[in-house]
């Protein structure tokens, strides 16, 4: 039998850690009884599309650990659950097929590539699951569907930044070089279909395998209709080698490369014949250059210092793609209980999100939701990108 002292000094000192806990920790307390809301994320974090998915991962973590501390979505924590497709359509089906029937996520944030986002398009689409990939490809958005949303910036947009910039120069003749895939296709369809809006004629259209080592063959075919400027459209490593051959067969005339290769893995690959190279990117890579008027320059200045501070890397546009993810569909799931049809509508509905890639207004007709602003046109000088005015 405990002797009455000792009962009430343990009585006594349970109810003083009791307070001390709703006094140290109101908001464990307040939200211990709150399921969290799952995310999946599907991204090549190792393959040949390392480059995007790798910084694609961090930064989901990252988004996810600051909305956490923040107090998370109505008082439920978020909870990432991340797959590695390695850049594989069959593997990023098979990811997506877990998250969907294993893991029960809210909404999903990828894949890194337009070929593996299309892969998994009807399946998010039988689901209901509200999707924003992280690819470029119009295709993703065009036509609307109502479940699919993207964060990457429009190849539409990409093609009439590079045109305008050699509108500008006075430049009337290109050839394109375009890599055999879906984003390839994309670029090219754009790069054809809007060349004459500008005054400008396509006199060689060139492609290549994306695992191809040489396109001199490709290069020579374009030479010989004396352009007066290449565009590349892909994502490393062909285009890096569409550099390095570009600088082999001493072709003096400027190329352009797509968003694409917007990363400083770009500029490791293709060595000294990145020099002088023009793409038009998100304003990540030069955010320092950047008016004190333009919207993004703080979020992008905050994003790059916390990405840089955790992961001890440089950091790269496609890590914006994912942390918009995340942050967009945080604010769409406010409100809602988790229900994924109204996370949808709220997406569809967001708008004047400053982002990382751009500043976002959806609509029914617009499930992309930037406009031209989202892109500057960047020179690459001595290893580092200029902004070119």
């Amino acid at each position: 039998m405990i002797p009455a002292k000792k009962f009430r000094n343990t009585v006594l000192a349970a109810a003083v850690l009791l307070a001390a806990s709703l006094i140290l920790s109101p908001a464990i307390f307040a939200d211990s009884h709150k399921d969290a809301y799952k995310i999946g994320g599907i991204f090549s974090v190792t393959g040949p599309a390392s480059f995007l998915g790798d910084p694609e991962k961090k930064s989901m973590n990252l988004a996810i650990e600051q909305i956490n501390e923040a107090g998370g979505v109505d008082g439920h924590m978020l909870e990432g659950v991340i797959y590695d497709t390695e850049g594989d359509p069959s593997k990023t089906v098979m990811a997506a097929g877990k998250l969907i029937n294993k893991d029960r996520v809210t909404a999903i944030a990828g894949p890194s590539r337009t070929p593996t986002t299309l892969a998994v398009i009807p399946m998010v689409k039988r689901a209901k699951l509200p999707f924003v990939s992280c690819a470029a490809g119009n295709k993703i958005v065009e036509p609307v569907k109502p479940w699919v949303f993207k964060t990457a910036q429009s190849d539409i947009q990409a093609v009439a930044s590079i045109y305008q910039h050699i509108q500008k120069r006075n430049i009337r003749k290109v050839g394109i070089i375009t890599v055999s895939n879906a984003f390839g296709e994309s670029g090219k369809e754009q790069l054809l279909s809007q060349a004459s809006d500008f005054g400008i004629k396509v006199v060689s259209s060139q492609s290549f395998g994306a695992d191809d080592k040489d396109m001199t063959a490709q290069l020579t075919k374009i030479r010989r209709q004396d352009p007066g400027a290449i565009i590349c459209w892909g994502t490393n490593p062909g285009p890096a080698v569409v550099a390095k051959n570009v600088d082999q067969l001493g072709i003096d005339i400027p190329l352009y490369q797509s968003h694409g290769v917007a990363s400083p893995k770009f500029i490791e690959l293709a060595g000294e014949a990145a020099e002088g190279i023009f793409l038009p990117t998100g304003k990540i890579l030069v955010a320092e250059q950047l008016p004190e008027s333009d919207p993004q320059k703080q979020v992008l200045l905050d994003y790059i210092k916390a990405y840089e501070n955790k992961y001890n890397e440089t950091v790269s546009g496609f890590g914006g793609y994912a942390y918009d993810a995340i942050h967009l569909l945080a604010k769409a799931m406010e409100g809602t209980g988790g229900d994924k049809a109204q996370i949808r509508e709220n997406l569809e509905n967001i708008k004047g999100h400053v982002g990382v890639s751009g500043v976002f207004s959806f609509s029914k007709t617009d499930h992309n939701g930037l406009d031209p602003s989202a892109f500057v046109m960047v020179r690459i000088r001595n290893g580092k990108w200029e902004l070119v005015e």
